[in-house]
């Protein structure tokens, strides 16, 4: 049983996160923050109060701006929940470093995830949805999807980029599992195990592939950064962790919401089996309608006017990527799903220099896995009603615990 809530919550500074009903809405009180502006004061688990921006020109504007930090070891950053205390110990790569580590860091890694790269990983990506459809045909006609597909497909695809052993995904695949979306407090535990037994693995292979290089990101890295001693193997362990985990469980939590997305919505299921043409730009449509990366959280660093607000020195400042892309200033009927929307400009992905470094690799598993489910699948359909599906908590990456399905 949950523990009761007893921080005194005053009604203009609403409790924080709030929780999603429905896995690919925004939580109710959404429309309150709204309504308060493009900027609106929240309580956070531990009492402390942050600013939520909900304005896409206010975030645009907010992002990119060095005045505010990532780093989560500034005792003023604004945590999401008890168990986000423990990471305090230290800087993650990449997502919680500010510049000019982030962009030494940036700088390294961005090559691997470029356009021409992993279109050329397409074919295997296909290969392995297919794989994946034909072991849950074969056991019968229904499965789960999120466990049978959406989980095994980019924890797969992310080992193949990286060049780590194939047959370790499933050791990878919980762990970042428990990495991304422990809930609990009694949880913190599990997800700090999980990520050393990761970084442990990693810090190991690197060491191996020194002597005996491979095919990968990970053997470039080793042989590009670290033998020329532009970074060492803590840092390179470090890196090639944060990369594998965010492979992993984001892009899961994708396909199983958008799946669940698009069987709520048959008529613009019917509008992208009609014409397969559509699916870049109805994946891009669904990154912004289903924004499971909410919460960008910052601390600012100096004084910033923003939006009729003074963000002070020290205050916390929580991005919401949702209420950007469901802003209607910046998109018409934002609140309705369309896949021929002209949705590009969404901030799913983050904006500025913490912008996502996979979302080529995210894009491309969105388009393979929804066309190979829905073109191979044509009968496919929710086993349960859609109000039984669990929503993940609202403090972890947004989407379903499982997704029983049948065709």
């Amino acid at each position: 049983m949950a523990e009761a809530d007893t921080r005194q919550i005053e009604p203009e500074a609403p409790a924080y996160p709030m929780q999603r009903t429905c896995p690919y809405q925004p939580p109710e009180g959404y429309e309150q923050l709204r309504e308060q502006g493009p900027l609106a004061r929240v309580t956070l688990f531990d009492g402390r109060t942050a600013w939520v921006v909900a304005g896409n020109t206010e975030g645009r504007a907010l992002l990119p701006d060095p005045r505010l930090s990532v780093d989560v070891r500034n005792p003023d950053f604004p945590l999401m929940a008890p168990r986000i205390e423990a990471q305090r110990q230290r800087a993650t790569p990449l997502i919680g470093v500010d510049d000019p580590e982030h962009a030494r860091q940036r700088r390294m890694s961005i090559p691997g995830f470029g356009i021409r790269r992993i279109n050329a990983l397409r074919p295997e990506i296909e290969k392995i949805a297919d794989t994946l459809i034909d072991n849950m045909t074969a056991k019968g006609s229904s499965a789960n999807l999120v466990t049978d597909f959406a989980l095994p497909l980019p924890s797969k695809a992310i080992c193949l980029l990286l060049g780590i052993p194939y047959e370790d995904h499933d050791y990878f695949a919980e762990r970042s599992r428990h990495v991304l979306s422990s809930s609990g407090d009694e949880q913190a535990a599990q997800a700090q195990q999980a990520f050393g037994d990761i970084l442990k693995y990693l810090y190991d292979l690197i060491g191996e592939r020194e002597a005996d290089p491979r095919d990968g990101l990970l053997d470039e890295l080793i042989t590009q950064r670290l033998l020329e001693g532009a970074v060492d193997r803590n840092e390179l362990a470090m890196i090639a962790t944060v990369l594998l985990v965010s492979g992993h469980e984001t892009t899961a939590n994708m396909i199983g919401i958008s799946v669940l997305t698009l069987l709520e919505h048959p008529e613009q299921l019917a509008a992208l089996r009609a014409d397969p043409a559509l699916m870049p730009g109805a994946v891009d449509e669904l990154f912004r309608f289903t924004s499971i990366g909410d919460t960008l959280p910052r601390v600012a660093t100096e004084d910033i006017e923003v939006g009729g607000q003074l963000i002070k020195a020290g205050d916390g400042v929580i991005v919401s990527n949702m209420l950007m892309n469901r802003d209607p200033s910046a998109f018409e009927n934002a609140d309705q799903l369309d896949i021929r929307r002209a949705a590009g400009r969404h901030v799913a992905f983050g904006f500025g220099i913490h912008q996502c470094i996979g979302q080529n690799l995210a894009r491309a598993e969105m388009e393979i896995a929804l066309n190979r489910l829905f073109s191979r699948l044509p009968n496919l359909r929710l086993a349960i009603p859609a109000s039984e599906v669990q929503v993940k908590p609202a403090f972890v990456l947004q989407g379903v615990e499982d997704l029983p399905v049948t065709w």
